[in-house]
C-alpha cells in the first residue's frame, strides 16, 4: 500500500508500505476511504514533536471501512463505515474510566501518526477499535464527518468547554485555522454576546467572518482595541489560543478580563513566558489540555440531525494519490487559502 511517511524534520514521502495487520485482538484494519491533514502534522514535520520516529506513518483523522478485526472487536464488524477518532482508548485504565482518553494509561491516547503508524494511507490500524471508532449513520458524508475526527472536539473539548464558555460571554479566539475556526463553531452553540477572531492572515479574517465572527481583527493595536472596545474596557471573558506559538499565548493573556479564563489548544514546540508578574493579581485561569473525544458522539449526533454545519471547512480536495501537493497547498495557506484539505479513496 502508499502512505505518507515521516523521515525527520522537513522530511516527508509518499511511498510503498507494507499493509497493517491486525496484532492485538482488539485492532481492526480500516480501509481509509478520506483522510485530512492537521496542523500538528506540520509541527511533526518542522521538529516539534521529537517523539515522533522517522519512518513514522503520519495523520490521525479518517473515515474509512472496516476490513478485517481481532478476535475480541464487537461493536464493529467488516463492512462497516466509521469514523477514527484522532485518540485511541482502552476503556479500562483509570482515565479512561473519567472519560480522559487523551491520558489512556492502558496504550491509548494520542499514538495515531505519533507513537504508532497513522492514518495518511490506504489502510490503517486502529488499536481498541471498539472504542476508538465510531459508526456513521447513512445520512453523514465522509468528508463532513471527518471534521469530526479532531478539530471539532479539540475545539469544543479544549477550547470552548475548558474556557467554560457561558451565555452572553465575550469570546476572543487567536488563530483563524481550522481549529480557531471550529472555535467560531463550538463557541456559538453557547450564545456568547460577542466572538471576535485575531489573525493576521487577510483569507483567514474573512473565513472567520463566513464562520459568525462579530469582529475579525490583526494582531496588535487592532485586536486591543477591538477587544477592549467591545468589552467597556474590561477584556474578554475567555481567550482561547488555536496557533501554538508563544507570542498568541501571551496575547491572550493580555485580552482577557480579571476572572476571566485563557484556555491554551494550541501544540506548542517552543517555550511561552507566562507573565505572572502581571497576572498573578487577575484571578485568570489557564487551561490546556490534549482533546480526550469524549464529545465525539454528541457532535455526532448534532451533525446527522442537521444541528452543526461542517460543510464550509474544505476548501481543497484531492485523491489519496495527491498527497504531496495536498501537503503543498496546506503548508502555505496564505498562498492557497487553504483551510481543512480532504483526500479521498478514488
Amino acid at each position: 500500500m502508499k502512505a505518507l511517511v515521516y523521515d525527520g524534520p522537513g522530511r516527508r514521502r509518499w511511498t510503498d508500505r507494507p499493509r497493517p495487520e491486525p496484532t492485538d485482538a482488539t485492532d481492526a484494519v480500516v480501509r481509509v476511504d478520506a483522510v485530512t491533514i492537521c496542523g500538528t502534522d506540520l509541527h511533526i514535520l518542522n521538529g516539534d514533536v521529537p517523539a515522533v520516529d522517522a519512518g513514522r506513518v503520519l495523520g490521525h483523522e479518517a473515515v474509512g471501512t472496516i476490513v478485517e478485526t481481532g478476535s475480541a472487536v464487537t461493536g464493529v464488524k467488516p463492512g462497516d463505515r466509521v469514523l477514527v477518532s484522532c485518540i485511541t482508548s482502552c476503556g479500562r485504565c483509570q482515565f479512561c474510566r473519567q472519560g480522559r482518553y487523551g491520558q489512556c494509561l492502558g496504550g491509548g491516547g494520542w499514538i495515531l501518526g505519533h507513537r504508532i503508524d497513522g492514518v495518511q494511507a490506504e489502510f490503517a490500524r486502529v488499536p481498541f477499535a471498539d472504542t476508538s471508532t465510531h459508526l456513521l449513520p447513512e445520512s453523514v458524508s465522509d468528508e463532513s464527518a471527518l471534521m469530526l475526527a479532531d478539530i471539532l472536539p479539540t475545539a469544543y473539548e479544549v477550547g470552548v468547554r475548558n474556557g467554560n464558555v457561558d451565555t452572553g460571554d465575550t469570546v476572543v479566539i487567536v488563530g483563524a485555522g481550522p481549529i480557531g475556526l471550529a472555535a467560531i463553531t463550538a463557541a456559538r452553540l453557547y450564545s456568547p454576546s460577542c466572538v471576535i477572531v485575531v489573525d493576521k492572515e487577510p483569507a483567514r479574517l474573512a473565513a472567520a467572518k463566513q464562520f459568525g465572527a462579530d469582529l475579525a481583527v490583526e494582531p496588535g493595536d487592532a485586536a486591543r482595541a477591538a477587544v477592549f472596545g467591545a468589552t467597556e474596557g474590561l477584556g474578554a471573558d475567555v481567550a482561547i489560543e488555536a496557533v501554538g506559538v508563544a507570542a498568541t499565548f501571551e496575547l491572550c493573556t493580555t485580552l482577557v478580563r480579571p476572572g476571566g479564563r485563557v484556555a491554551n489548544v494550541g501544540v506548542h514546540g517552543k517555550p511561552a513566558t507566562l507573565h505572572l508578574e502581571d497576572l498573578w493579581i487577575r484571578d485568570v485561569t489557564i487551561t490546556t489540555g490534549l482533546v480526550d473525544t469524549v464529545s465525539t458522539p454528541r457532535l455526532l449526533r448534532m451533525l446527522a440531525a442537521g444541528r452543526l454545519d461542517t460543510s464550509r471547512f474544505v476548501t481543497h480536495r484531492f485523491g489519496l494519490s495527491e498527497m504531496d501537493g495536498a501537503y503543498d497547498v496546506f503548508t502555505h495557506p496564505g498562498d492557497s487559502e487553504s483551510l481543512k484539505v480532504a483526500l479521498f479513496r478514488a
